[in-house]
């Protein structure tokens, strides 16, 4: 194998690693962004356009709920149910990707994802009935799951660790910016026609397929050069599995990083799965239902930049205590009807803190374990984590099955994000009562 150090380039050549006979090599040279140039640059961002398209498939099913409702005369708590199935697949393939993608390697489990996600999201546009259209959506989620793991696992593995969490927050990015982009096309693309408005927004995902995909076969390293080029810089560790998570150094913090995602998830993905619904419901236009969507992430994309400085600056976790707690509070005053232009301020805040905290939680989770058990960890707690994404849109719509009204689900979802304030206070105390140390402490 060979390989140069950190401060030459951090240059691994795959052909000395058998991958061709070619001299392909991870370079560092060209356009610097947050320490890494190069190929690595490129897979990265391939890896951040790909969570775009995450974020955005995660968002789409809230903006055509209406129109679902119209065509197959559905109940509220139908429309739960179905939303339900993606979070579910999520779960899944969370937990299973993730832990696939230390197994088999980062470029598989990323590009498998890819495929997954963009083919069954695509088939929803044809679906002929709701039970199709769930069972699409169950199987598109087996790649949404996977998909967020798997791309910061890569991430982490290639970024150097000083900038870890900052790579952790762009890439996390993607995910308001995605859900932005369907709330501002469904404005368009839903009320122009009654057959087809709804189907277009799913043909989207064809674009990280013909577009991504092909891109990233190119630029995202072999398995082999990732792992020696990570190896090379921070060296070798032994293979772990799950049992490793739950070692005593582990078992409490993997814990309360599951529960504390958990409850952010519920909160976040309960609202982009509802909201425009819940805001009809409660008086508003179609416009202005996915207006106040559009608040939520441009919220989320704010929230991401202040979580990077304060992640930075103040560690992780405290600053998630801090945004989830913003975001509780806010969701809670919903309650007090205010005017419209108070409503766009508090989801604005609500997305920088539900989205925030996930965020700084994923950034914690990437700077805590080692790389052989990261992509593990990360499935771990985003997997447990989206059982509140599972159940969230199914609370939901039983809420406002059983004539609760509006005002119970924001006491849901507000409740959610306090909750998940005082699971980050649990983890920022176990870190200064509870040394755990694997190369580096986690980060208050």
């Amino acid at each position: 194998m060979t390989s140069h150090s950190p401060e030459s380039g951090g240059l691994v050549t795959e052909s000395t690693l058998g991958a061709s006979n070619s001299s392909q090599t991870i370079e560092n040279k060209g356009l610097t962004i947050l320490g890494i140039s190069g190929r690595r640059l490129a897979a990265v961002l391939i890896g951040w356009f790909f969570v775009i398209f995450d974020g955005y498939d995660l968002i789409v099913y809230g903006t055509v709920q209406s129109a679902l409702a119209k065509e197959w005369n559905l109940s509220s708590a139908t429309l739960g149910t179905i939303g339900s199935t993606a979070f579910f697949g999520m779960a899944i393939g969370a937990v299973f990707i993730g832990r696939l993608s230390d197994r088999v390697g980062r470029k598989a489990a990323v590009i498998g994802s890819v495929l997954i996600l963009s083919v069954f999201t695509m088939l929803c546009a044809f679906a002929p009935n709701p039970w199709v259209f769930g069972a699409f959506r169950f199987i598109a989620g087996l790649g949404l799951g996977g998909l967020v793991p798997s791309v910061n696992a890569m991430t982490s593995d290639l970024v150097p660790r000083k900038t870890m969490s900052a790579w952790a927050t762009v890439m996390m990015s993607g995910v308001p910016i995605g859900g932005s982009i369907a709330a501002v096309l469904a404005l368009v693309v839903v009320p122009s026609s009654e057959e087809w408005g709804w189907r277009f927004m799913f043909l989207i995902a064809l674009i990280p397929l013909v577009v991504g995909l092909p891109i990233a076969m190119k630029v995202i390293p072999s398995d082999k050069a990732i792992k020696a080029d990570h190896e090379s810089r921070e060296g070798h560790d032994d293979p772990a599995g799950f049992k490793d998570l739950l070692v005593d150094r582990y078992r409490w913090i993997s814990i309360w990083f599951a529960l504390a995602t958990f409850v952010t998830l519920l909160a976040w993905y309960g609202l982009g799965t509802w909201l425009p619904r819940l805001m009809e419901t409660a008086g508003y236009e179609f416009g202005h239902a996915l207006m106040f969507t559009l608040a939520l992430n441009l919220g989320a994309v704010i929230g991401s930049v202040v979580t990077a400085w304060a992640g930075d600056r103040f560690g992780p976790i405290r600053s998630g205590v801090i945004a989830a707690g913003i975001a509780g509070i806010a969701l809670l005053l919903l309650l007090t009807y205010p005017p419209v232009t108070a409503v766009y301020v508090i989801l604005i805040l609500a997305g920088v803190g539900t989205h925030g905290t996930q965020i700084l939680i994923i950034a914690a989770v990437a700077n805590f374990y080692p790389s052989n058990l990261r992509g593990t960890a990360l499935g771990w707690a985003l997997g447990v984590g989206r059982i509140g994404a599972v159940v969230a849109p199914q609370l939901a719509g039983l809420l406002l099955a059983w004539n609760l009204g509006v005002n119970s689900n924001f006491i849901m979802f507000g409740t959610a994000a306090l909750l998940s304030a005082l699971a980050l206070s649990v983890l920022l105390r176990l870190q200064k009562t509870y040394s755990v140390t694997h190369k580096v402490e986690i980060q208050g």
